[in-house]
């Protein structure tokens, strides 16, 4: 009698043992391929800031440093209309720049902005064509070349003669959507 009962408790201890083995093999399935997986992942290095790409304008000057602005876009006509109206500040190395679709008369004014700015015009072919320094702020008076221009940059006012930005420079786009 006691014979028919061993099997039956050898047969459950050895399917309990198996379905213990067989979620450790699961598990350790699974630990594995979570490790392999994390050690392809692409993180900076401990203590590495991570870094955004800004959108940026580069200003090429003739046997000099280029200069790096860092720039908001302003593309839809919303966007252009308000312009940098409101604020209060702009740092140093930050602009904003217009993107229009094609070369136009384009003329800039003050109304609600608050900072002293240079507008930047820039031709199609990516060289300034016009700078307007130290725009007067909360003004109407229109600002611009009588050329058709594509772009403009603007950046607080004094920058581009503290800086001896000239006509003819060559101006670069980076990390544009």
């Amino acid at each position: 009698m006691s014979v028919p009962h061993r099997p039956t408790v050898a047969r459950f201890t050895r399917r309990r043992a198996s379905g213990y083995t067989g979620r450790v093999r699961a598990f350790s399935s699974w630990l594995l391929v979570a490790i392999a997986m994390s050690g392809c992942s692409h993180t900076a290095p401990p203590g590495a800031a991570a870094r955004t790409v800004e959108p940026t304008v580069l200003l090429r000057r003739a046997g000099g440093p280029e200069l790096r602005v860092v720039v908001e876009l302003a593309q839809t006509e919303p966007e252009r209309t308000r312009g940098l109206m409101y604020r209060q500040t702009l740092e140093p190395g930050h602009g904003m720049l217009f993107l229009f679709e094609q070369p136009q008369p384009l003329k800039f004014w003050m109304k609600n902005t608050y900072i002293p700015l240079d507008m930047i015009f820039i031709s199609t072919d990516k060289k300034i064509v016009f700078i307007e320094e130290n725009a007067t702020p909360l003004t109407l008076e229109p600002r611009g070349p009588d050329s058709n221009t594509q772009y403009v940059l603007e950046v607080p006012g004094g920058w581009c003669k503290q800086r001896g930005i000239g006509l003819g420079l060559e101006v670069v786009f980076e990390h544009l959507p």
